[in-house]
């Protein structure tokens, strides 16, 4: 047995005992990326710790599962996630990616706050990721199986959600870049000489989360997209020093666009599944 099924067989307990028949949609909102909270219509709130899944401890991350609708849709929201930086296993980072499936969610809708390398992606910009870098050094698919032993990640970033996502940018007049994110474990930013090697290996932006998710969901054959927020240039691009507070700050600043465009998304949804 996967060391983490009894801690998922649990957590699903808990989110059904809560929420009751699971929606079709999940999203999760990365630092400061909380806006959206407060467009949910009719909204049931739980804390991720009494849910069995880890509290989150990073300013910006709310650690919060609210379940509500959007545009009459029905849909979960995970506000805030831990980090592999925190000390956390792998597992422990995609346990909710694995409860959020087994209880009956099939599309997950990731964000999360990044730095900007290539030109163009500059402080404000949303980003549609359409492909990632592992450079973190670790991955919950290590050990045993949990689902697929071998997944394929060619469409891990799941070209239908990517095409949902730019089209309701594009409907709303917010413009979206499209590009290749980088992770890092983090919990220190990345020196210029890292962000030269990223740009050398195709990397637009670079993050210290999603990646992990994103494995999990391609293992247990849940579909999933990312729309990011570049918060900063990444080092040594401007020459300024980087802060968490400033990613905290742009964060508010472009949050409504991307709660804006993720509201879109959803109301775009097709009601099938397939």
């Amino acid at each position: 047995m996967h060391p983490e099924e009894a801690s998922v067989v649990t957590s699903t307990r808990l989110f059904t005992d809560r929420f009751g028949a699971p929606p079709p949609t999940a999203m999760v909102l990365g630092s400061g990326l909380g806006t959206l909270i407060g467009q949910l219509e009719a909204p049931e709130r739980a804390k991720a710790g009494s849910l069995g899944l880890p509290q989150p401890q990073i300013v910006g991350h709310a650690g919060e599962v609210v379940r509500g609708r959007l545009h009459g849709r029905e849909v979960v929201v995970m506000s805030g996630r831990v980090h592999l930086y925190e000390g956390v296993s792998p597992h422990e980072v995609v346990r909710y990616v694995r409860v959020l499936h087994r209880w009956g969610v099939r599309r997950l809708l990731l964000t999360n706050a990044v730095g900007g390398i290539s030109e163009g992606f500059d402080p404000g910009s949303l980003v549609v990721v359409t492909d990632h870098l592992n450079l973190q050094g670790a991955s919950p698919l290590v050990g045993p199986a949990f689902g697929e032993r071998f997944p394929d990640l060619t469409s891990a970033y799941d070209p239908g959600l990517r095409k949902i996502l730019a089209a309701a940018a594009a409907g709303i007049g917010i413009e979206v870049r499209h590009g290749v994110l980088a992770a890092m474990l983090g919990p220190s930013y990345e020196t210029p000489a890292e962000i030269r090697m990223l740009r050398v290996l195709g990397a637009d932006v670079v993050g210290m989360s999603t990646v992990p998710e994103v494995l999990a969901a391609a293992g247990v054959g849940l579909r999933c997209a990312c729309l990011s927020m570049v918060s900063n240039h990444a080092a040594g691009i401007t020459g300024e020093p980087l802060s968490h507070a400033e990613v905290t700050e742009i964060a508010a600043e472009a949050g409504g666009r991307l709660a804006a465009t993720l509201a879109e998304a959803v109301r775009q949804l097709p009601e099938e599944l397939g």
